[in-house]
């Protein structure tokens, strides 16, 4: 008998009534959404970006058990070929992933296995179509190959799979991956020369995709309650490198960075931090960080400082990282002001 007083029911029962069939994880999702919203969860909630990623040490202890086994099974299989040893390790990721992420529910051991499934299954397809040309044959002949671009089709679809077996969030950003390889290895077959020149032609589009696919998961889940908040987070960072880097590479010369290249690298990620506050997604900076540390650079060395320039650097891009994390929350209030009320409709209330 249930009385009419508070069930507390953790998100860790849940996920392992999920793992035993007791309940659908979609249903789970929705539940926990309905329960949250139902006792006033705010947007303090969403404005911190919560992922589940560490629930508690016993995910690190297994994930440096993981790390070990697979990193030694790789090892000693190596010596039966590319194909073959990357298949063994495929099915020993998938294997493990029965206990530690159907049974167990351990976040970062399935992303780990998630990880090493992918590229391995990857590998495996590669090295299978193209054994003479190796793993690497985009690289190995000058462009992207037709074999590449078939190994991220059968991949996507193995990463499908293991997504309708064990649903661990980071998949999906893994198959938008492949398809991405995929996008860019046909058109590296069809206009190499055109592909080497501009690549991000290809890549731009293809990272504005993945962040409208961020984005939809994000707006269907507002509150960040749900398993939908962590497939956004993960193709968040995907999508952001694949915008950021062809655009810094088309606007500027990286080799021989001048002040005006290092301005139009403030620029863009000015641009970038106004689209991650309304967005509030922190993660979309992340890939911008490198490049606002070279432009740093390259403004701080005109003043002549020596081999103080590199940490002055550095220090200028924590202290800008650590100037956003602070004044966050009042900085999105008062981007967000300025946005169209139909767009603050579908991202988190500011808090």
């Amino acid at each position: 008998m249930i009385s009419d007083g508070p069930v507390a029911i953790r998100k860790t029962d849940l996920e392992a009534a999920v793992a035993a069939g007791v309940i659908d994880g979609v249903v789970a999702d929705r539940l926990v959404a309905f329960v949250e919203t139902a006792r006033g969860a705010g947007p303090s909630q969403a404005d911190e970006e919560n992922l589940r990623l560490i629930s508690s040490f016993n995910d690190i202890f297994v994930t440096i058990g993981l790390v070990l086994f697979l990193g030694a099974l790789t090892y000693i299989v190596s010596g039966l070929g590319v194909s073959a040893s990357a298949l063994i390790i495929a099915a020993a990721s998938w294997g493990l992933a029965e206990v530690f992420t159907r049974i167990k529910r351990l976040a970062l051991p399935s992303i780990v296995l998630l990880v090493v499934y992918s590229l391995a299954a990857f590998i495996c397809i590669a090295g299978w179509l193209a054994p003479d040309l190796g793993i690497f044959a985009a690289v190995n002949s000058g462009g992207p190959t037709l074999p590449l671009a078939a190994a991220g089709i059968v991949t996507t679809a193995l990463v499908g799979v293991h997504w309708l077996r064990f649903r661990v969030p980071i998949t999906i950003a893994a198959g938008c991956c492949a398809l991405a390889i995929t996008a860019m290895a046909l058109a590296g077959g069809f206009a190499p020369e055109l592909f080497k020149a501009h690549s991000g032609l290809v890549t731009v589009p293809l990272g504005l995709a993945i962040f409208g696919l961020a984005m939809w998961y994000d707006m269907s889940d507002r509150h960040r309650l749900t398993r939908r908040t962590d497939i956004a987070f993960w193709l968040h960072l995907l999508a952001a490198p694949m915008i950021v880097h062809p655009i810094v590479a088309e606007l500027t010369t990286l080799g021989n960075m001048t002040p005006r290249d290092a301005g139009l690298i403030l620029a863009l990620f000015v641009v970038l931090s106004i689209v991650a506050l309304v967005a509030d997604r922190r993660a979309l900076l992340v890939s911008s960080l490198i490049y606002l540390g070279y432009a740093a650079y390259t403004l701080i060395s005109k003043a002549d400082w020596g081999s103080s320039t590199y940490a002055f650097a550095v220090l200028m891009v924590g202290a800008i990282v650590l100037l956003l994390s602070v004044a966050w929350r009042p900085l999105r209030r008062l981007v967000l002001e300025l946005v169209p009320g139909k767009i603050r409709g579908l991202v988190p209330e500011p808090a």
